[in-house]
């Protein structure tokens, strides 16, 4: 663990040379962009935000004595949003990608990976994105996957004449199980625990269609480019939370894992 906390180091000051003290919107305050609307990652619990990335926002924000500040913002403006200095850091499973790291500098600090979600009684039973050729998919708009699952329908479907995959895109992620479960669409592609979660929630009137991750991918958090400084602060806190255990608790408490240098410089190349 602590081999593979080194190398991402090394992964972020690559990204971007980092110096002095962290600056922050407010004094003594870290705010946070992040899509509230997203469990178990991100959702709102008692009025307050809640899910692994809060928790982890929490753990960093105490490492660096700053008190976490919360903003509710949809997921396709949350680039858009730390870039315009409307808050310090997004924190919202955002994953790292080639075309992300040229508009903000990223932290990696965790790995998951798609589910494809069918009805309960549904016999169909995609394993592979070219399964769904032909097929009606939601999915929360802005997610990395679009655009790799419109490769596959111009690259594989398409040439084969086996039909397009059609791409709903929704504000959020209940909306594109509503879409799932109203018919209007065949599977929901979803992040892996969040598609866990979803069937959990509808009683069991989904199912998790597909036996693999579908498309590894590397989350990280970002910072506007022009803040170096936060960077380097918050790549410290995220160091120190790894050594004394408590972030490798969290990870275990939501299934989910940490990345390797390998995997996050494949994410960064696009290669993943």
């Amino acid at each position: 663990m602590k081999k593979t906390v080194k190398n991402l180091c090394c992964v972020v000051s690559l990204l971007m040379s980092v110096s002095g003290y962290a600056s922050t919107l407010k004094p003594g305050v870290l705010t946070i962009g992040s899509d509230l609307t997203y469990p178990p990652y991100n959702y709102l619990q008692n009025n307050k935000p809640a899910g692994f990335d809060a928790e982890m926002m929490t753990l960093l924000s105490a490492s660096l004595q700053l008190t976490p500040e919360v903003k509710d913002t949809r997921f396709a403006s949350l680039i858009l949003g730390v870039r315009a200095h409307k808050f310090d850091v997004v924190a919202s499973t955002l994953y790292v990608t080639p075309e992300r790291a040229k508009q903000v500098a990223f932290l990696p600090y965790m790995k998951t990976g798609g589910s494809f979600i069918v009805l309960a009684g549904s016999e169909f039973a995609p394993q592979t994105p070219e399964a769904l050729c032909g097929k009606r998919v939601s999915s929360i708009k802005g997610g990395a996957w679009i655009a790799r699952l419109n490769k596959v329908s111009a690259g594989y479907c398409q040439s084969k004449g086996l039909g397009t995959i059609t791409v709903q895109e929704f504000p959020t992620s209940p909306e594109a199980t509503q879409a799932l479960m109203s018919g209007a669409v065949d599977v929901q592609y979803e992040d892996a625990a969040v598609a866990q979660a979803s069937v959990e929630k509808t009683g069991q009137r989904l199912k998790i269609a597909s036996r693999e991750i579908i498309y590894p991918v590397v989350v990280g958090l970002a910072v506007s480019k022009d803040n170096p400084q936060l960077l380097a602060d918050l790549q410290k806190a995220f160091t120190r939370k790894v050594s004394d255990g408590s972030y490798g608790a969290l990870l275990q408490k939501y299934n989910v894992q940490m990345p390797d240098d390998q995997e996050v410089e494949r994410a960064l190349a696009g290669t993943l």
